[in-house]
């Protein structure tokens, strides 16, 4: 997993497979999941970052996107060790 913010933009993009994205899917208001072409979560896209309570309390939104990632998942496989990672 890896994390890049872009500061221009204020845009945090969480990296999870090294896989590319072929399919996005809006989620909630500024918060896209990518998927590749098998239908695995690759990626998400968090607009406005510094703004979300995602940046702003990270263990609490990481806890929420655990669970947000188990329910809406699609019944995609997830990278291997991401929720054991988060």
């Amino acid at each position: 997993m890896k994390l890049n913010y872009f500061p221009d933009t204020d845009s945090l993009y969480i990296d999870l497979s090294h896989k590319q994205s072929t399919e996005s899917q809006e989620v909630s208001e500024g918060v896209v999941l990518d998927y590749d072409a098998e239908g695995n979560l690759v990626g998400i896209d968090i607009d406005h970052a510094r703004k979300s309570s995602t940046y702003a309390s990270s263990s609490r939104a990481i806890f929420r996107w655990k669970q947000k990632l188990r329910v809406e998942s699609r019944g995609s496989r997830l990278p291997d060790g991401l929720m054991s990672d988060l």
